[in-house]
């Protein structure tokens, strides 16, 4: 996963920050998602995690279809999805998945959805009764 991760990062598109993020979602069934960060100028970047999942609903997939993430930010450094994407992943993602965050040189942490968000805000929290 690290090598594929590192590989990605080349494709990221990062002019003003020069902060490159990949990351992978893995379906249940096993395809692999891809996603890298893009930058612009009026300041409306997109996060690799949001790429990669929306991606992966774009092909189809729907919440319970997600397996894990895979993301590697390019500080050297262990790094967690922002809160924006963190939201994201607990719309499609089910709180016992895998959320692994990789620093280029390998190391990782793995968190579960819950770990990460664990005062979760959905669907059923905008609901009027």
């Amino acid at each position: 996963m690290v090598e594929k991760l590192l590989e990605l990062h080349k494709n990221s598109y990062t002019p003003t920050y020069k902060f490159p993020v990949s990351a992978i979602v893995i379906s249940k069934d096993g395809r692999e998602f891809v996603g890298v960060n893009v930058e612009n100028a009026n300041g409306t970047s997109i996060c690799a995690e949001r790429v990669a999942i929306t991606s992966a609903v774009a092909h189809g997939l729907k919440r319970g279809d997600f397996k894990e993430i895979n993301i590697m930010v390019s500080n050297g450094k262990i790094g967690t999805p922002c809160f924006a994407c963190r939201q994201v992943i607990l719309e499609f993602f089910e709180e016992n998945d895998i959320v692994r965050c990789y620093s280029t040189n390998g190391e990782y942490k793995e968190y579960t959805v819950k770990e990460l968000c664990p005062y979760p805000f959905g669907i059923e929290d905008i609901k009027w009764k």
